[in-house]
C-alpha cells in the first residue's frame, strides 16, 4: 500500500455565519497551516482530527490502494486530491497525495 501525506494548506473562516448560527464555543480546531501527518495502510494518523479524517478518508484509502484520478482529471497531479473538513464556519483545505519513500 501507498504511504499518503496529508498537509493543511489554508483555512477558510465565515463570521457572519458564525453570528448567524453558530453558538459560542470556546475551542473549535487545532490545525494550523502548513501541519502534515503520513497515512500508512490508508488509517487515520495520529493526531488528525476524526472530523476532517472523515470528510477525506474515502480519498486517503483509494491513493493508499493505487488509484486515483479522481472525477476524470481534476488533480493536476492524478495521485491527489484537494479535500475540506466539514466545519461549515471555518473549514480547512488538505492536500493529500501519495508519497514514495
Amino acid at each position: 500500500m501507498n504511504k499518503v501525506r496529508i498537509t493543511a494548506i489554508r483555512q477558510t473562516v465565515y463570521p457572519d455565519l458564525m453570528e448567524k448560527y453558530e453558538n459560542p464555543i470556546e475551542h473549535t480546531c487545532d490545525v494550523t497551516t502548513g501541519m502534515q501527518w503520513v497515512s500508512v495502510g490508508g488509517q487515520r494518523p495520529e493526531g488528525m482530527c476524526p472530523s476532517a479524517w472523515e470528510s477525506m478518508r474515502p480519498f486517503v484509502e483509494s491513493l493508499a490502494k493505487g488509484e486515483g484520478n479522481f472525477f476524470d482529471g481534476w488533480m493536476q497531479n492524478p495521485m491527489s486530491a484537494m479535500i475540506s473538513c466539514n466545519d461549515g464556519f471555518r473549514p480547512f483545505s488538505f492536500y493529500v497525495e501519495v508519497i514514495n519513500d
